[in-house]
């Protein structure tokens, strides 16, 4: 409610902290995010040995034991075999039970997306998500035009960060291989290398930012009880979407895994991208202004 008087301040200032998210998003990237990164890169044993990083272990093989992310072995083998990159592995070769549990999951996995997308989109094309609450003059295509957008560009966000350590370790004049390819590595590895870790900080700001936006776009606008159900599901299961699962799963594979697996198979067709010039500009203007230099305390 822009009327509500927050600490004195204009509105202007209300609009772009709280409205828009600035505080909240600066604020999770230098506390939630970037310390912590930064103190793990210099105390890595310390940083792990403590029952938190353990419970935080085992919570994380228990989602991926689940399966629901599965969907993202099926994307790693597609581009293992387009890229001709076989897939290297300490496990054995799953046969038997193993086999077809395995691809139980992955089709589970791919059902689940399917939903995830078909409850998103459902809700987008009927003004039924937060977009109609905090934006309420952008038109329903233009929120699903946004949301597609702003989950690419964390996509490519993902996968420039991939490509650019795997290209790191190769020699300055196999880095690019087209105009901005070369565009890319002279401004990335100009110097002493300090605007790699210039773009991780900006790059994290503009992930943040953009997860923030999905999070609006997919999150439901959607009261129990009133016959407004997606797809005419029960209330339980409609109280369970406005948790914001749905979006999380959704971001979470074609958002972030698919796009850090294609940049893994596919580094230097990532660094040509006339986009990750235009991205690495962006995150290291980002980086510039100062907004996340609170990390480095």
């Amino acid at each position: 409610d822009p009327t509500v008087d927050v600490l004195g301040l204009p509105d202007g200032v209300k609009l772009v902290f709280l409205d828009i998210g600035l505080g909240m998003i600066v604020f999770t990237c230098i506390l939630g995010q970037l310390t912590t990164q930064v103190n793990a890169s210099h105390c890595m044993i310390d940083f792990i040995n403590n029952y938190f990083a353990l419970f935080t272990l085992y919570t994380a093989m228990a989602i991926e034991f689940s399966g629901v992310m599965h969907a993202s072995y099926l994307i790693q083998n597609i581009l293992a075999v387009v890229s001709g990159k076989p897939i290297k592995s300490n496990e054995e070769p799953r046969s038997g039970f193993t086999l077809i549990f395995f691809w139980g999951r992955v089709l589970m996995s791919l059902a689940i997306l399917g939903f995830c997308l078909a409850v998103t989109l459902s809700a987008l094309f009927n003004g039924q998500t937060m977009m109609s609450v905090k934006y309420p003059s952008i038109p329903n295509g233009v929120s699903v035009f946004l949301f597609f957008f702003f989950m690419a560009v964390v996509g490519m966000l993902e996968g420039m960060q991939i490509a650019f350590f795997a290209v790191a370790k190769l020699p300055a004049e196999e880095r690019g291989t087209s105009f901005f390819g070369k565009k890319t590595c002279d401004l990335l590895f100009k110097g002493n290398g300090q605007n790699l870790p210039g773009f991780m900080i900006g790059r994290q700001l503009t992930v943040v930012f953009s997860f923030f936006l999905v999070a609006s776009i997919t999150g439901l606008n959607i009261t129990p009880g009133e016959g407004n159900n997606i797809s005419g599901i029960s209330d339980g299961a409609q109280s369970f979407l406005n948790y914001g699962f749905h979006g999380a799963v959704i971001t979470t594979i074609l958002a972030s895994i698919t796009w850090q697996l294609a940049a893994s198979a596919f580094p230097i067709a990532f660094l040509n991208n006339p986009v990750t010039y235009i991205l690495l500009c962006i995150a290291l203007f980002l980086e510039w202004t100062g907004l996340c230099a609170g990390a480095w305390v």
